[in-house]
């Protein structure tokens, strides 16, 4: 097992993340508990101690899990995360209740890493306001009594909110942990975020390295242009050696769902292989080219927000919309929009079309608007 240094502790650089837990007959909220404890059993004895859960993974059973799993060893052999769920606005206020509970549910009298869940534009202003939700003070409070040893954060916001978050909170912080991939390196701005955080001497931990497994399954033109740097490796392992290749990445997240998978994950992580430049520049352009198939070409020049009459955030709806499309769905756009008014979301468009006559890229913003309308519910 490949390990990484964060102050005084050898963290494995492979972490277990229990949001992709083996469930049985399909139903999230019920878990595989036996699988669960054979992954861990696994993942124990090839050197992994970084365990990651949150509040509402699996339909709040994630935690209860992992603390049974993890409380069959010694304390001393884990660092165990979660987080406090900011990521639903009703649970602001109630971070005292909550932590008490997670300390319970896991079976634990402290917290290695704790973390801000998922910092966007959603709930960036609650987070801030610490006179009246207190979640900040109160996290302060239990990392200076010794039941969070390490305290960070997780975004899936913006560069803009990230930064906001840091000039607040930025000089507590320990850690952030990011959806970084070889995709999302350009396409979610990820490097951008991974350079703000270096300028904060804050280290990273990586969320959905092969993007829900949609890095794996490539097309088999692009597999071979892979197979052919490296032929004895695979392709989820390129993910990964894509994030080993990055200084900054302490811990590398994988959600395993089954045992197979681990096997997979521990044979990858037995070696420290980072790409070289060759390397990187192709799976760079697989990237460039997988987004240009479905992404609109829109590149921020904002000749189409002067002539808006509604005043849209039309770079930043499309950035979305580009997001929202390429991955199917997902929680990201509509999380982001829900921070706007309505008469700053999409549905706002008019269809006047006085964008697209500026547009260098000829892109049809109005039907874009639309489409993503009606594809994205608040």
């Amino acid at each position: 097992m490949i390990y990484r240094s964060f102050q005084d502790i050898r963290l494995s650089n492979l972490g277990m993340g229990a949001m992709r837990l083996p469930v049985i007959g399909g139903d999230d909220s019920n878990i595989d508990e036996p699988a669960v404890f054979r992954m861990v059993d696994r993942a124990m004895a090839a050197g992994v101690n970084y365990y990651d859960t949150a509040w509402g993974y699996h339909g709040g059973q994630s935690e209860l899990v992992m603390g049974r799993a993890l409380a069959r060893y010694p304390r001393e052999q884990f660092c165990l995360a979660t987080k406090f769920p900011g990521y639903d606005l009703r649970n602001m206020g109630r971070t005292e209740t909550i932590f008490e509970e997670q300390l319970r549910k896991c079976q634990v009298s402290y917290f290695d890493f704790y973390l801000f869940h998922n910092v966007c534009e959603m709930n960036i202003d609650a987070y801030l306001n610490d006179d009246k939700y207190q979640t900040y003070t109160y996290l302060m409070a239990q990392k200076k009594a010794g039941r969070i040893r390490h305290l960070g954060f997780s975004a899936h916001g913006s560069v803009e909110v990230i930064k906001r978050f840091l000039e607040a909170y930025g000089k507590d912080m320990e850690f952030c942990q990011l959806q970084l991939n070889w995709l999302d390196w350009d396409f979610q701005a990820a490097k951008a975020k991974v350079a703000l955080l270096k300028e904060w001497n804050i280290p990273v931990w990586v969320m959905e390295p092969l993007r829900g497994g949609k890095l794996v399954n490539l097309p088999e033109e692009d597999v071979s242009r892979l197979k052919a740097l490296r032929p004895e490796e695979g392709i989820p392992a390129w993910s990964f050696r894509f994030l080993q290749s990055i200084p900054e990445v302490k811990v590398i997240l994988s959600g395993m769902s089954d045992e197979e998978q681990m096997a997979d994950n521990l044979r990858t992580f037995e070696t420290d292989r980072p790409l070289n430049e060759n390397e990187m520049k192709t799976l760079l352009a697989l990237a460039s080219e997988m987004t240009r198939r479905t992404a609109l070409p829109c590149t921020g020049c904002r000749y189409c927000t002067s002539h808006c009459p509604k005043g849209l955030n039309i770079p930043w709806l499309l950035e979305l919309y580009n997001e929202h499309i390429f991955t199917g769905g997902g929680f990201i756009a509509p999380m982001a929009l829900m921070s706007l008014p309505a008469e700053k979301k999409p549905s706002a468009c008019i269809g006047c079309r006085s964008c697209e006559k500026v547009c260098p890229q000829r892109i049809r913003i109005s039907e874009a608007m639309k489409d993503f309308a009606g594809k994205v519910t608040w």
